[in-house]
């Protein structure tokens, strides 16, 4: 069974992240922030992860710190869950399409980090949430998941049609990187035998 639970307690945050990567996308994630969980329900629903968040932040302070250590505490979820990584395709790609956005995606389950972040939000603000949170989100999930991920906003006019769009093409890449290999199911997806 491909899962974890995992707890980070800082001055600033308390968060607790459980998922199944072999789930129904199912959620419950509850951060404080709207519009955040909102992102976090899609990535659950589109990579179908069963994904649990509860996260207690400096939301007197701003939101940062919450949505980074969601970020963080969610890769080493993944981390966890993934263990050797035998079987799994390993790379994941997604072209995706909302309204006026349309967003990118390739990652791989390297545990190389390594983030290539293209996206251009052309408002400072979704409702009361920092759009400039949406990077630094993916920025901690990919070092602390070990993902190698590239995210390009290909075209878009509407900030939450493109942060959306974002949010649910690492999901249907992820949901594809995840996928056991039917004819490698036994392997690690490496030539050197280990990721």
């Amino acid at each position: 069974m491909r899962k974890a639970s995992v707890t980070r307690e800082t001055a600033e945050t308390a968060i607790t992240v459980e998922i199944n990567l072999d789930g129904t996308g199912s959620y419950e994630n509850a951060t404080g922030i709207g519009f955040f969980d909102h992102m976090l329900d899609q990535l659950a629903r589109h990579a179908l992860i069963d994904m649990v968040v509860r996260a207690k932040g400096d939301l007197h302070i701003d939101d940062h710190h919450t949505v980074e250590d969601v970020g963080i505490t969610l890769g080493q979820a993944l981390t966890e869950a993934m263990g050797d990584k035998c079987g799994i395709t390993r790379y994941g790609s997604c072209l995706l399409p909302m309204d006026d956005a349309l967003v990118r995606c390739a990652l791989d389950l390297s545990g190389r980090p390594y983030l290539v972040w293209n996206v251009d939000l052309p408002t400072s603000k979704i409702g009361s949430f920092d759009t400039e949170l949406v990077r630094e989100f993916f920025q901690a999930f990919a070092t602390h998941g070990g993902i190698t991920l590239h995210v390009d906003a290909l075209h878009g006019i509407n900030s939450h049609h493109i942060a959306e769009a974002a949010f649910k093409s690492v999901a249907r890449a992820l949901r594809d990187a995840l996928e056991a290999d039917p004819r490698k199911a036994d392997a690690i997806p490496s030539t050197k035998g280990t990721l």
